[in-house]
């Protein structure tokens, strides 16, 4: 593996891809001696850093002070397969969090605007103020993912979330990537609220637009960085060649 002033770590193959994201989570909890936040993402990114921390680095993690959170979700019950916070609960959450300590979009709401107003308003009692202040990060860690068009939790592009500046999650009526499910996704000021946003990527199948985001394309999940550190975790199969010798 290697690094580079880009913000780019590139980890030999997925497993150990998993255990450097992992590691780099428990070394974001170890600086907060309070109550560490990690903000986690769905996708298949993120699935064996999942079962490593259910595993092997379980007893690394103070579970009674960690509170998770999730990037954005699917308007489905936490029970739907589809479900991003489901899968994290069922992967590694359920059993080892407190369940007052893992904070699931609530997708019961009416609608995926009221889901979004519902999760800002747990966001800021979390926070204890209203405003982000760039001091104090909303989130220790975020985790990131890209999708085959460019998007980031479920900011897409050309879509209007992509420009709120004074809310911190928003409603998304309709995705147009699968599944086809309306989303709740936080908006970038709240992403950006983090000591460290880690954007996961494996597979020969995310190098065609790697290359268009390490380009500087108008892509959002370019534009997606953190007041703190960004890094992209990238596996070997997935690099392009524009950040090949880089």
């Amino acid at each position: 593996m290697s690094s580079t002033d880009h913000g780019l770590v590139v980890a030999a193959d997925a497993d150990a891809q998993a255990r450097l994201a992992a590691q780099r989570l428990i070394a974001r909890i170890d600086l907060n001696h309070e109550r560490p936040a990690i903000c986690l993402t769905g996708g298949s990114g993120p699935q064996r850093m999942f079962e490593l921390l259910a595993g092997e680095f379980e007893s690394r993690i103070p579970w009674q002070r960690v509170h998770w959170f999730i990037s954005d979700e699917r308007f489905v019950p936490e029970s739907d397969p589809l479900s991003n916070i489901g899968a994290a609960r069922r992967a590694f959450l359920d059993g080892r969090a407190p369940p007052q300590n893992i904070h699931s979009i609530p997708t019961d709401a009416a609608s995926p605007d009221d889901a979004a107003r519902r999760y800002e308003a747990e966001l800021k009692a979390f926070y204890g103020r209203d405003q982000l202040a760039p001091e104090r990060p909303l989130f220790d860690l975020v985790l990131g993912g890209v999708g085959p068009d460019g998007h980031t939790a479920s900011l897409f592009p050309g879509r209007p979330q992509l420009l709120i500046q004074d809310r911190w999650a928003a409603g998304v009526d309709t995705a147009p990537v699968e599944p086809l499910v309306p989303r709740v996704t936080l908006t970038f000021p709240a992403l950006a609220s983090s000591a460290e946003m880690l954007f996961l990527a494996h597979g020969a199948a995310k190098r065609d637009i790697l290359a268009r985001v390490f380009a500087g394309e108008d892509l959002p999940s370019a534009h997606a960085r953190s007041q703190g550190e960004t890094v992209w975790l990238v596996t070997q199969d997935a690099l392009p060649e524009n950040a090949r010798g880089a």
